[in-house]
Parts: structure tokens; sequence; C-alpha cells
């Protein structure tokens, strides 16, 4: 499967900015789909993810409560709605696709996207 994200740009802290993921090919049920980050100079992190066919969603503690996962299964695309947004937030953020249904580490996941960049200014 390819991945494609988009949806990064400049904002202010306190805007919004929603991040779309579409995926060419097939994305199974038992999959999770999920967007990891990597902001300068660190690692790569969990931010958030969601369980394909059931749609369980789960997040990061640093963005609960502010970003939001989801998915259409008809158009094969998965967002990130994030709000409240921090400088903190700064990172390339991507979209990436885990074949096993494991999500909460960068390691769980097999196929990747592009990288879309999200900047926070103070």
């Amino acid at each position: 499967v390819q991945l494609q994200a988009s949806g990064g740009g400049l904002v202010q802290a306190g805007d919004s900015l929603t991040l779309s993921c579409v995926a060419s090919g097939r994305i199974f049920s038992s999959h999770s789909m999920g967007w990891i980050r990597q902001a300068p100079g660190k690692e790569r992190e969990f931010v958030s993810s969601i369980r394909w066919g059931v749609g369980n969603r789960y997040y990061a503690d640093a963005v609960k409560g502010r970003f939001t996962i989801s998915r259409d299964s008809g158009k094969n695309t998965m967002y990130l709605q994030m709000n409240s947004l921090k400088p903190e937030d700064t990172a390339v953020y991507y979209c990436a696709r885990s074949r096993s249904g494991y999500y909460s580490s960068p390691s769980d996941y097999n196929d990747w996207g592009q990288g879309t960049q999200v900047t926070v200014s103070s």
C-alpha cells in the first residue's frame, strides 16, 4: 500500500489543522492506521491510531483531548483533526499502517507515507 499524507502547514498556537492520509491499496479490518510524528532532533513518537475495522481510537497522552483521529473507509482515507495546537506539536507527521494491528510504537508500523510538516509558532 502507498500512503500519501497532506494538510500540514504553518499555524499559530491555539489554531487548528486537519491532516489527511490517503491509502492506495487494501487496508484490512485488522490493520491499524496511525499518525507518528518526529520533531527536529528527536525520535519518532506515536501520536494516534485507529483500528481500521472497528474504529477503536488511541491517543498519546500529549495530544489526548486536543487531537481526534477518524477514517473514511469508503475513501481509504484517515484524518487527524488537531485543535489547540502548541509549539511542541511542531514536527513532521507521518501516516503509517500496522499490519499486525499493534499501534503504540513506531516500530509496529510497516508502511509509511512521506510525511507532512506541521509548524506551530508561539
